[in-house]
């Protein structure tokens, strides 16, 4: 688990810096840019104001002569909150400032992380040591059980660069929070509280803190157990200490214990509690819990290494419905606190037996993880892009998203924090459950997980969808309740358009995804009648053009024609006609065929102004809340799912790069000092820099203009980048993703959040494509085909597999790091064609590829055309196939 410092983006000023720790589903914690662990949320419970007083790590360090003795937090000194508008995760919780006040922090602290993995460099010139600490929970792409594992482990390297031997001990302290409700600030008398028992537990190398609740019903909602652990079978500890005069006061009595480490190969080395001060008795009282502390001594002489492994574990079975649903109220239903619970409780007895697993896999679980890592450090993107691409799958597996005990994976908004309060609370998810029109953003989750991906539209179709064909916008949960079919939902109040268009996209991505031909045609019949209710709905003349009250993702109804719904529309109905293709349904190929050829025509004569797409109302149409003639930075998102899927142009491609371009140059707003915020503040500052959701640069604005049109959404800033990035217009994305990534370098904002309306918010996850598009590899798993467009090297991921493609005009090597990968690999564009087939599995050495006799010319032609057309003349695509020229 040595450091890989390759490559990476180092903090030292990043007060704002938050990387989240924890599995899918798990809850978990946050490690800031100081090495503090904040933000605690282990029953899955989002709070980003959750402390655990006393949790962290400690170091007493002696040395005899000349004569050094220091007891100090294991972590840089807390930095005052900078305080931006709507997000908390630069707050210190009041413990830790007191105890950095009283016991004292390291000097300095560097963070560099490639999530999940983070490290963090400790300096002071009082510690004549050099001490880095590493954390990361498991995690693999397409691996859902190794990337659910309740756990944080912690590898420290202590090294002695003197002259002079040095020793002293590293302690670990984790509070039993078994029974805190996750919000109620821990303090003297806490709700929850009490009953708590600690005990400690030695064996197979490691000590072990067992902390448990007995005074808690095994059906209680925050019953649980969360076990301390270090690898040292004879470290001292103190299973039930009171706090952080109790914790020092351990470290301090060491000083004669800590001597004899030097032994520490003697195998009759006497007893580790030796000298260590008397441990609380018992359950704790009512109100009040304990900490659990693992002190490990050391010795090192001059130029000696000691790494110190602790992991900190937890299993919380009982979650329940405990978030203000959607739609109606139902009396009827009763005061029942609905049962969800949480799938990664069934694979472990309790947290011990999650903390056994990691202790006897752990270089196995931290090699997988180093594997990933390293292949995007790996990769030919810059440091920065690297750093937000691996960040991606914080949002998956922040308290946003869980896995229910009944193996469906659930995704609220966002996490409540302070971007809701005024609305929705500070705690608890945001605006539940899956819905449809946010998610439609989402890239990461299909593209690392593809199975949790897919596993959300069996809940559209098996669970949301109304017998007219329509799917609500929001999950009612438990699932076997009745769904919002035929009420208002709210968000907006009729089903949102934009999700269910959504669904006919994500199914074609979960095509190529490796759903599988048979899953497709399992969900032929549910996606027909999808179309055919928003087709008799919106596009009764059968024109292609959407027309009437169309729910939004601005909670809002847009109305008239207006390529936001508008290229959806044409994308959903490109994407329709592949899967009628894969199924076999050619009447619906042909008629899905003329709605999308009519359409495009008619949106680009309707709507193309010769600088951007406009909107247009219809007699009767509403006006309130539309952009009319305004510059709407969505305007082309169906374009960007077109990319995402391979399909080509649904627009002039000249019209589609004029219309970004004006995008970027209207909307792309620099300095927000004296910016008025009708709405929510996510850019305020002279030097924040974002990309407005609408501007009217030629006036015209609306009285009552789109909502939120002068907010700066993170989602739509990585829509339009990638979306640029495809149309080959790389200043332009670096412009958007710089504005982003800046507001967000830790400073002001945490990288690790995103945040809309809640934290960790999942609109954010379409950065995702960024990748896609920055490295030009699709792979499309259901004809079996790698595409290629850009010359480098690439990560690449799918459902069976990842690792790296070096391309170098027609010259290709594929490297595989995990899984294995089959697939015919095609170079689009003017530059190869079909270069034939590689067959290669993790291990084995990089292959290029082999051309076949069968296979080279039927991959081929799709490979330019699909499977049987041609690009159009004007660029957009064929009847059958991918546009004929790529930029």
């Amino acid at each position: 688990m040595s450091p890989v410092l390759r490559q990476r983006v180092h903090h030292t000023d990043a007060p704002a810096l938050a990387m989240p720790v924890g599995g899918i589903g798990t809850g978990g914690f946050a490690v800031g840019a100081d090495g503090s662990l904040r933000q605690w949320q282990l029953s899955g419970m989002p709070n980003h104001r959750g402390a655990l007083p006393g949790t962290g790590f400690w170091l007493r360090l002696a040395r005899i002569e000349p004569p050094v003795q220091v007891v100090t937090m294991l972590q840089g000194a807390p930095a005052p909150d900078p305080a931006a508008p709507l997000v908390t995760d630069g707050e210190v919780p009041e413990w830790m400032l007191d105890a950095a006040e009283r016991v004292g922090t390291m000097s300095q602290a560097r963070f560099s992380a490639t999530y999940p993995v983070a490290d963090v460099e400790f300096t002071d010139d009082r510690v004549p040591l050099h001490v880095t600490m590493r954390v990361l929970n498991p995690m693999v792409p397409g691996d859902v059980e190794t990337s659910s594992i309740p756990t944080a482990m912690f590898e420290f390297t202590l090294r002695n660069d003197g002259p002079i031997e040095v020793h002293g001990t590293l302690a670990g302290s984790l509070l039993n929070a078994v029974g805190w409700d996750g919000v109620s600030p821990i303090a003297d008398v806490t709700p929850g509280l009490g009953g708590n028992v600690n005990r400690m537990v030695r064996g197979k190398g490691w000590t072990r803190v067992v902390m448990d609740n007995p005074a808690l019903a095994e059906s209680a909602q925050f019953a649980g157990q969360m076990v301390l652990a270090a690898d040292d079978e004879r470290a001292a500890a103190l299973p039930r200490c009171a706090g952080v005069e109790h914790l020092v006061s351990f470290l301090e009595s060491r000083a004669l214990a800590d001597g004899r480490a030097k032994l520490e190969l003697a195998p009759t080395i006497a007893d580790p509690q030796l000298h260590a001060p008397r441990s609380g008795e018992g359950p704790s009282a009512p109100g009040r819990s304990w900490l659990g502390v693992i002190g490990v001594p050391f010795w090192l002489e001059p130029g000696q290494t000691r790494v110190i492994r602790f992991s900190m574990s937890w299993h919380f079975a009982n979650r329940f419905v405990d978030i203000e649903q959607f739609g109606q109220p139902h009396p009827e239903w009763g005061g029942s606190r609905f049962y969800i619970g949480n799938a990664y409780a069934g694979r472990y007895l309790d947290a011990l037996d999650v903390e056994r697993q990691v202790a006897t896999q752990w270089d196995a679980l931290v090699d997988e993880t180093l594997s990933w890592t390293q292949t995007l450090l790996d990769s030919d993107l810059d440091a920065r892009t690297v750093d937000r691409m691996a960040a991606q799958a914080s949002l998956v597996r922040s308290p946003t998203c869980f896995v229910g005990a009944d193996g469906r994976f659930y995704g609220y908004e966002g996490s409540l924090g302070a971007s809701t309060t005024m609305w929705s609370g500070a705690f608890g998810g945001s605006c539940p459950l899956n819905c449809t029109h946010v998610w439609q953003y989402e890239a990461a989750l299909a593209a690392l997980w593809p199975c949790l991906e897919r596993n959300m539209r069996d809940t559209e179709f098996d669970v949301m969808q109304a017998p007219n064909g329509a799917i609500p916008h929001r999950l009612r949960v438990p699932v076997y309740l009745r769904q919002m079919w035929d009420e208002h939902i709210g968000g907006p109040e009729e089903p949102a358009l934009d999700g269910m268009l959504a669904t006919i996209l994500k199914s074609l991505r979960d095509a190529q995804r490796g759903a599988g031909r048979e899953w497709v045609q399992r969900r032929w019949p549910r996606l027909y009648a999808l179309y055919r209710h928003i087709a008799e709905k919106w596009d009764a003349d059968g024109d292609g053009v959407l027309r009437g009250i169309q729910p939004s993702t601005h909670d809002i109804d847009l109305a008239g024609v207006n390529t936001f719904m508008g290229t959806l529309w044409l994308a959903a109905l490109r994407a329709l006609e592949e899967l009628a293709r894969m199924v076999g349904d050619a009447e619906a190929e042909r008629e899905v065929r003329e709605r999308f050829e009519s359409g495009s025509r008619r949106y680009d004569e309707l709507l193309f102004d010769g600088t951007h797409y406009i909107q247009t109302l219809d007699p009767g149409d509403p006006s309130d809340f539309q952009w009319l003639g305004g510059t709407l930075s969505d305007q082309l998102i169906g374009q960007w799912w077109a990319h995402q899927l391979g399909l080509g142009h649904i627009l002039p491609p000249e019209h589609v790069r004029t219309a970004l371009q004006h995008v970027v140059r209207t909307n792309l707003k620099h300095g927000f000092e004296d910016f008025e915020h009708p709405y929510r503040v996510y850019a305020d500052a002279a030097e924040d820099s974002g990309l407005l959701m609408c501007s009217w640069p030629a006036g015209g604005r609306p009285e009552v203009p789109t909502r939120y049109s002068d907010e700066v959404w993170s989602g739509i800033e990585y829509q339009v980048a990638a979306h640029c990035l495809w149309e080959g217009l790389d200043a332009e994305a670096d412009a958007v993703l710089d504005a982003l990534w800046t507001r967000h370098d830790g400073r002001r904002r945490n990288p690790y959040n995103e945040i809309e309306c809640g934290d960790h918010y999942a609109r954010a996850m379409a950065g995702w494509t960024v990748l896609q598009a920055r490295s030009g590899v699709r792979i499309d798993e259901a004809h079996g085909e790698m595409h290629l467009a850009r010359d480098g090297r690439w990560p690449w991921v799918c459902s069976t597999g990842y690792g790296t493609v070096d391309v170098r005009g027609t010259e290709v090597s594929v490297r595989c790091a995990a899984g294995a990968l089959h697939v015919a690999v095609l170079r689009d564009g003017d530059r190869g064609g079909n270069l034939g087939r590689v067959s290669v599995e993790a291990g084995a050495d990089a292959v290029t590829p082999r051309a076949t006799a069968a296979g080279t010319d039927a991959a081929g032609a799709q490979a330019v055309a699909g499977a049987g057309g041609a690009a159009g003349a004007d660029g957009i695509a064929g009847a059958d196939g991918i546009v004929g020229e790529v930029s």
